[in-house]
């Protein structure tokens, strides 16, 4: 008897193996799939700005990857003795703006390096509302706290998502003619939009991904939103607040990934990484042995022979 709707892995025309360089940014959920991707000895970088949930706020990060810009003094603004970014999360803010400047030009001169030799870039859209800062009208990626009243809220409309991201799609292929992109939308539910307005944004990013990926070759789409909310579709398979994956979800999500764009060589190499990991992790009893110190040189070499293959 079939007790669940089980979303099949549908093969596509490429596989990523451990020679490719793997941009992610987005949401959350980003983080949880380029923490398994780097578990599992893949090159990457996640979210140069941080966690960035809205379209329009993700497409301006990566022209400005593009770009290569640098931040300047006139791009931050304080808030409570804290220096801010809004193109930027939190993480990346501090009491010192030269010292804030600093990660961000660095962290974004890394990251547009990276982009350029990209094999594919993965994105999850988080949301289809947006803040809008009231005096610019920009459309900020955090409001860091900000009083409300400085902003709109807004939700985005299809066409406009659709008309950023082909733009975008056009110049990443320009800039990186070999470049896969890979799109998602989080299952993570944004609740305080309530429960209608929720579906209603993620409706509104499921049907511009399908625009986006019907008008531009070498775009794809995972169903991470499909399977948590289809597939495994029981609370049991969510963190405490009822809102984010368990890591059960993340786990069973990581395998349907794996099956849709890993193949049998890629597996394998994945498991050799583990378990060099895992010997490298081991914590002997006496760690000053002679057939310790062998066994961890031996790891050691396996892990630098790795990394020499991996390029």
């Amino acid at each position: 008897m079939q007790f669940r709707t089980e979303i099949a892995a549908v093969p596509t025309d490429f596989s990523i193996s451990h020679t490719d360089k793997v941009s992610l940014s987005g949401s959350c959920f980003t983080e949880n799939i380029s923490s398994k991707l780097a578990d599992a000895g893949f090159q990457t970088d996640v979210n140069p700005f941080g966690i960035v949930y809205n379209p329009l706020s993700l497409a301006d990060n990566l022209n400005q990857l593009l770009d290569n810009r640098r931040f300047t003094p006139d791009d931050l603004f304080s808030d409570k003795a804290i220096y801010h970014s809004f193109s930027h999360h939190s993480r990346f803010s501090g009491n010192d703006p030269a010292s804030v400047l600093e990660k961000i030009n660095s962290r974004l001169a890394y990251s547009s390096a990276f982009l350029r030799k990209t094999d594919l870039l993965i994105i999850t859209f988080g949301t289809a509302f947006v803040y809008r800062l009231r005096r610019t009208g920009e459309v900020v990626a955090n409001c860091h706290k900000i009083p409300a009243e400085q902003f709109s809220y807004e939700r985005l409309k299809i066409e406009e998502i659709v008309g950023d991201w082909t733009n975008l799609v056009n110049r990443l292929k320009e800039t990186v003619p070999s470049i896969k992109i890979l799109f998602t939308v989080s299952p993570v539910r944004h609740w305080k939009d309530g429960a209608h307005e929720n579906q209603l944004s993620k409706a509104r990013l499921l049907l511009a991904v399908d625009e986006v990926i019907k008008c531009n070759s070498d775009t794809y789409y995972f169903p991470s939103y499909e399977i948590l909310m289809d597939d495994l579709r029981d609370y049991r398979f969510y963190a405490e607040d009822m809102l984010h994956p368990a890591s059960q979800a993340i786990a069973y999500i990581w395998e349907k990934f794996s099956e849709m764009f890993f193949d049998r060589q890629t597996m394998e190499k994945i498991r050799v990484y583990e378990r060099i990991l895992k010997d490298l992790n081991h914590k002997a009893f006496h760690p000053e042995s002679e057939a310790y110190q062998a066994f961890r040189k031996k790891a050691e070499a396996q892990l630098e022979q790795f990394l020499k293959e991996r390029g």
